[in-house]
């Protein structure tokens, strides 16, 4: 998988996904990452990338010719997506979608935003990774990145590990415990130590349930089997 990334700050990727199993992924060539720095691409002597609004207004806006040369170096093929707090949120689903490219690019802005131009000629997408404002997109993708990479092929040490974890399969996960049984009073569920595969599994879908329920009702109205256990939960 290529990732296209074009920023002010080139310096910040690959980041924390250079680290742990994102990181050998990347140095095994799973994935790459093709950084550009936009402002090698203004033309005056002042490496100027930003200019202020027509119509007034507070903040700058990242000139479009600019953007625009940075784009023509680097794209080929596939969806181009830029970081905006105006765009379709993030969610488990777009990391499954884009794991499957084997191109993708990035614009990340910074200041107020970029010329609105740019987004409509290159057919640009816009996706957000929550309702809050970061001081620019390298942060965000860097975040909808590792949600990625570890659903590449072989990335993952477990490659089903992967299926029980929250939002996988529209529940949030169950809790999860390890060795001391006995820690400072608090004991593992018996059920756990059962050794009963069958008992095991229901207890966790159980958990998987009401955790959504009571905490993520967004989640449980959406989830399919949902009138089926709706008692059990209760």
């Amino acid at each position: 998988m290529k990732i296209n990334v074009l920023t002010l700050y080139p310096e910040m990727f690959p980041g924390f996904l250079g680290y742990s199993l994102a990181g050998k992924a990347l140095s095994e060539g799973k994935f790459s990452f093709n950084v550009v720095n936009i402002r090698d691409f203004a033309t005056d002597k002042y490496k100027s990338v930003d200019d202020t609004p027509f119509g007034g207004g507070a903040g700058m806006i990242m000139k479009p010719d600019v953007v625009d040369a940075a784009l023509k170096s680097v794209y080929k093929s596939g969806p181009i997506y830029y970081l905006s707090p105006r765009g379709e949120v993030f969610r488990q689903q777009t990391a499954h979608e884009w794991a499957k490219l084997n191109e993708i690019t990035f614009l990340c802005g910074r200041f107020e935003g970029i010329d609105q131009r740019i987004l409509e000629k290159w057919q640009i997408k816009e996706i957000s990774v929550g309702d809050f404002v970061l001081s620019g997109g390298e942060p965000a993708l860097l975040t909808m990145l590792d949600a990625v990479v570890r659903l590449l092929p072989t990335v993952m040490g477990n490659e089903t590990s992967q299926y029980d974890e929250s939002f996988e399969n529209g529940l949030l996960e169950y809790p999860q415990y390890t060795k001391p049984q006995n820690w400072e009073g608090y004991q593992v569920p018996e059920v756990l130590v059962s050794g009963h595969h069958a008992k095991i599994k229901e207890w966790r879908l159980a958990q998987s349930l009401a955790l959504t329920k009571a905490r993520r009702p967004d989640l449980w109205e959406k989830y399919p089997d949902r009138n089926k256990y709706e008692r059990k939960v209760s």
